[in-house]
C-alpha cells in the first residue's frame, strides 16, 4: 500500500515555495486527502481546489464538526467527480489552519506558533506549494484542476504557472481578479478581528483564548456577500426570531440577525482568525493580469489547457461579467474554453449546493477524452 495516498495524510516537503513577496519558505507542511485510486500511468489524478474558509475534507466528513464534507455531492463514487475513475486530491492550502502550513503551525526557528511572523502569501504561492505535493504523489500532469471560489483562484493560477501539468481546468463562481467592493469586503472583516483585543497582534496561542468576537463579526460580514437578496428574503423575510413581537432591544428580534449569528459564532470553533487574515489577503493580491502589464490573456499564452467557466445568476460576489472577462481572455489566447451561466436564486454559495446543471457540466467536461 502506497502510504501517501488516502484520507488524512500530511507531508512535510523540503521545498523551499518561492514567494511572490521575494520571500521564500520552507520546509511546507501540506495536509490533504485522497479518493479514488492513481493508475498506473498518473493520468487520471483531478485536483480538487477548496475557497476561503474551505479544507482538505471535500468528500468525508469533517473532525471538528462531523459534518459531510464541504463538496461530498459533488466526489465519490458515481458522483460528477467519480473517484471510480479518477484520484481526486484535495489539500488545505498554505496559510490555513487544518493541517498545512500556516500562521498558527509551529515555526522551525523559534518552536512558537509563526503568529504575524507567516509570511505574506499569494494564491500563486499557494498554487506553488500543491505544486510540490503533486510531485511528491508521483504525478507529471493533472487530468483536470477544479475549484469554486477561491478554489477557482487557484485553478486559474495552476493553468498560468504549470500550464504543461494542467489538461483541464474547471473555474466556478470566480474571477480572475478581486474587485475593489471584494477588498472593501475583507477590510471589515479583518478589521474585526483586529479590533478585537483578544487579538494581541496576533500573538493568542499561548493565551488559548483567540478572538472569536472578532473573527465571528467578520465571518457575518463575509457570509452576506456568499447569498442573494433574494435568497435571503426567501429564506427569512422579516420574520421574528423565537418571539411574537419586537423586543425595541438590540437581540436578534429577526430570523436573519439569528441565522447569521450562528454562522458567526460555529465558524469561530472550526477557524483560525490569522489564518483569515492571511487567507482574505491573498485573494485581495489576486490578479493574473497583473504580471502581464494588466493583459489577461497573456497570462494563457500559447496554453494546451482546455478550460470550463460556471457562473451563477445571482451572484454578486463574483458575477458573470468577471468570467466573461476570463473567457474572453482565453479567446484571446486562442485557448479551447467553454463557459455556461447557470441560474440558480441562492448567489454565490450555489456552487456548494444541489444543482443538477452543475452536475451535467462537470461530468460531462471532465468524462470528455477521459
Amino acid at each position: 500500500m502506497d502510504e501517501r495516498f488516502g484520507p488524512d495524510r500530511k507531508v512535510r516537503l523540503l521545498g523551499p515555495v518561492a514567494l511572490d513577496s521575494g520571500r521564500t519558505f520552507a520546509p511546507v507542511e501540506i495536509a490533504y486527502e485522497t479518493y479514488g485510486a492513481l493508475n498506473a500511468d498518473a493520468s487520471n489524478a483531478v485536483l480538487v481546489c477548496h475557497a476561503l474558509t474551505g479544507d482538505q475534507y471535500c468528500a468525508s466528513d469533517h473532525p471538528l464538526t462531523g459534518k459531510p464534507g464541504w463538496w461530498a455531492r459533488m466526489v465519490g463514487p458515481g458522483k460528477p467527480i467519480d473517484t471510480d475513475r479518477f484520484c481526486v486530491i484535495c489539500a488545505n492550502v498554505l496559510g490555513s489552519c487544518m493541517g498545512s502550513s500556516g500562521p498558527s503551525s509551529e515555526d522551525p526557528a523559534t518552536g512558537q506558533p509563526y503568529g504575524m511572523e507567516f509570511p505574506v502569501i499569494t494564491i500563486g504561492d499557494m498554487v506553488r506549494a500543491q505544486e510540490l505535493l503533486v510531485t511528491h504523489l508521483g504525478i507529471d500532469r493533472l487530468h483536470a484542476v477544479v475549484g469554486g471560489s477561491m478554489g477557482g483562484m487557484q485553478t486559474l493560477a495552476w493553468a498560468a504557472l504549470f500550464p504543461q501539468r494542467v489538461a483541464r481546468a474547471v473555474v466556478i463562481a470566480s474571477a480572475a481578479r478581486h474587485s475593489a467592493q471584494n477588498i472593501a469586503f475583507h477590510e471589515v472583516g479583518r478589521q474585526a478581528i483586529m479590533a478585537d483585543p483578544k487579538w494581541r497582534g496576533g500573538a493568542y496561542y499561548a493565551e488559548n483564548d483567540p478572538p472569536t468576537a472578532g473573527l465571528s463579526v467578520a465571518r457575518m460580514a463575509a457570509h452576506i456577500t456568499y447569498l442573494s437578496e433574494a435568497g435571503l428574503t426567501e429564506k427569512f423575510g422579516r420574520r421574528l426570531q423565537d418571539r411574537a413581537d419586537k423586543s425595541f432591544g438590540f437581540d436578534a428580534d429577526f430570523q436573519v440577525e439569528s441565522y447569521l449569528r450562528y454562522q458567526g459564532l460555529s465558524f469561530t470553533g472550526r477557524f483560525d482568525a490569522n489564518s483569515y487574515l492571511y487567507i482574505t489577503r491573498a485573494m485581495d493580491y489576486f490578479d493574473l493580469a497583473d504580471p502581464h502589464e494588466g493583459r489577461l490573456a497573456r497570462a494563457f499564452a500559447d496554453t494546451a489547457t482546455r478550460f470550463c467557466l460556471v457562473s451563477f445568476d445571482s451572484d454578486w460576489l463574483y458575477p458573470t461579467a468577471e468570467s466573461r472577462r476570463i473567457v474572453h481572455a482565453l479567446n484571446g489566447a486562442g485557448a479551447d474554453v467553454s463557459f455556461v451561466e447557470l441560474s440558480s436564486p441562492f448567489g454565490h454559495d450555489a456552487f456548494l449546493l444541489d444543482n443538477p446543471e452543475l452536475d451535467r457540466v462537470v461530468s460531462g467536461f471532465l468524462g470528455a477524452g477521459a
